[in-house]
């Protein structure tokens, strides 16, 4: 997810365009399957995959946080990325011959984000709340969204979602520790741009080896920053236990099933449906670790769930004009 600022509207436009397209994907990423289910069951499938992976990497979370103590903040995303690399790479078993130095550059450019986006966020879950970190993150694909997008109510409903990320917050985003908020909006646009690069990559790689070939990159980047940090911690059987938990409902389930939306899902469209992830981190907190939700809290997830519904409706009408062409 690492963006040239000279290009980065025009990256953003041709990843949108491109996703927005099936046939298109399906013929530059080499997946030949059975057909696909149409109408409404087929506009639906990725955004089922989408939130699956999102309930999967929220819990995730949470287990990370009740992690931290043990392993410290770099630690845990060492222990994630590595895990998670180790099983796409037994999993996969990604071929390293054909590809273009292009090919090679957009799975650098994928690792390089997914890198940056866990070991920034972390650092901000390390100072500030795990909802006003996400909170934060999430304004990263809002924005996305907001660039990308060529329709008026994409915009709409991603404004929609930002009242609602805003108010989850409790408003309380300007008494937060500033170093931890900068790190949360640093995660976001980093997120932001691993939207871009999970697209590019699906669509340049068969199935998930471009997935795992960008996880080994993430975790090589994120190894020596873990050792300095936690050191021999990372080797305890209890901490390689939950970091191997971690890294399952963190990476290598969400990572795979978002994937395999964006071959399919306009940008816009993800990228909004992104803005469930405070609410979900929410229900995560609530379940695992305790956090009570407010009257405040569950109005902003009603405007959230509210705006995903709307990029929902959205994405099912225009998959009808497709069937009858």
């Amino acid at each position: 997810m690492n963006d040239q600022r000279s290009a980065a509207g025009t990256a953003v436009t041709e990843q949108a365009a491109a996703v927005a397209v099936p046939e298109a994907v399906s013929a530059l990423g080499g997946v030949a399957g059975p057909a696909r289910p149409k109408g409404r069951r087929a506009a639906l499938a990725p955004v089922a995959l989408v939130v699956a992976g999102g309930l999967s990497v929220q819990f995730g979370s949470a287990v990370a946080v009740l992690l931290m103590p043990r392993a410290g903040a770099l630690g845990v995303v060492t222990l994630r990325l590595a895990v998670a690399a180790l099983v796409l790479l037994i999993v996969c078993r990604p071929k390293l011959r054909g590809y273009s130095r292009a090919d090679w550059g957009t799975v650098l450019a994928f690792g390089l984000a997914m890198c940056g986006m866990n070991t920034l966020f972390y650092q901000a879950a390390d100072r500030i709340p795990l909802g006003a970190a996400v909170t934060l993150e999430v304004l990263g694909p809002l924005a996305l969204s907001v660039f990308a997008s060529r329709r008026l109510i994409n915009v709409v409903w991603a404004g929609l979602a930002l009242g609602g990320v805003v108010l989850l917050s409790g408003g309380g985003l300007d008494r937060l520790d500033p170093v931890g908020a900068a790190y949360a909006l640093g995660a976001g646009a980093m997120w932001a741009t691993y939207i871009v690069f999970s697209a590019r990559t699906g669509r340049r790689f068969p199935q998930a080896d471009g997935l795992a070939l960008a996880m080994v990159v993430a975790a090589l980047l994120s190894l020596p920053l873990g050792i300095i940090e936690s050191g021999s911690k990372l080797l305890v059987p209890s901490t390689l236990g939950l970091g191997a938990a971690v890294a399952l409902l963190s990476s290598v389930l969400p990572y795979t099933l978002e994937l395999m939306a964006l071959r399919r899902l306009p940008a816009p469209t993800f990228a909004i449906l992104m803005s469930l992830e405070p609410a979900i981190a929410a229900a995560a907190g609530f379940l695992i670790l305790d956090q009570a939700l407010t009257t405040t809290d569950a109005l902003a997830i009603a405007l959230v769930i509210g705006a995903s519904m709307g990029a929902v409706r959205s994405q099912t009408r225009r998959a009808k004009p497709r069937e009858r062409t």
